[in-house]
């Protein structure tokens, strides 16, 4: 008896490693030699390529492609229709299996719908990335990117809200109240 549940439309290929109470969804295909942590969701229609990694907690929504060189951390949010590629400059007549580029999402990031991230810029831990944003560098923990190709335009907190900085460079979250400070152009939550 399995620990997960997969709906009966999803292909499972044999040498999968899932995580107990991973939920999948209709029309979703796992290849062989991916590996999904405890408590994910994989919404309808996903691709989870060979040697992806999810940590626990990752929530995949409907339509998202998930390529080989894909590492996602612990509680990461990937939007609807999200895409990261593998290879900087693909052609349909050059093999170019041997050059696949790493992505790493860390830990808390959150992708937007339709956003595209482009292969070998790593995503920071609790980065949101816009709806539609092209993400074509890295991005570092805590900002928030928006456009084509995208822009940093601030900073979010753990809980999704956009941090207002005082003059001594001090936020609070008005959700959680959590304290942040800016300090050399990085973000870090206060003890």
């Amino acid at each position: 008896m399995s620990n997960y549940s997969a709906h009966p439309t999803a292909v499972i290929d044999e040498g999968c490693t899932i995580g107990a109470g991973t939920r999948i969804w209709h029309f979703s295909h796992l290849m062989t030699g991916c590996s999904l942590g405890e408590r994910c969701n994989i919404g309808q229609n996903v691709v989870v390529s060979p040697g992806v990694k999810l940590g626990n907690n990752v929530k995949v929504q409907n339509n998202v492609s998930l390529y080989t060189g894909v590492e996602c951390d612990d509680d990461v949010f990937l939007g609807p229709s999200c895409v990261f590629t593998n290879v900087i400059n693909p052609r349909s007549a050059v093999n170019r299996r041997d050059q696949y580029a790493r992505t790493h999402v860390g830990r808390g990031a959150s992708i937007g719908a339709n956003a595209t991230i482009v292969c070998g810029h790593d995503i920071g831990e609790f980065a949101f990335i816009g709806a539609g944003a092209v993400v074509t560098k890295t991005v570092p923990p805590y900002a928030l990117v928006v456009g084509n190709p995208a822009r940093q335009t601030g900073w979010m907190s753990e809980y999704g809200h956009q941090l207002k900085f005082d003059a001594e460079g001090n936020a609070t979250c008005p959700e959680s109240g959590q304290h942040y400070q800016l300090k050399g152009g990085q973000v870090s939550r206060k003890a």
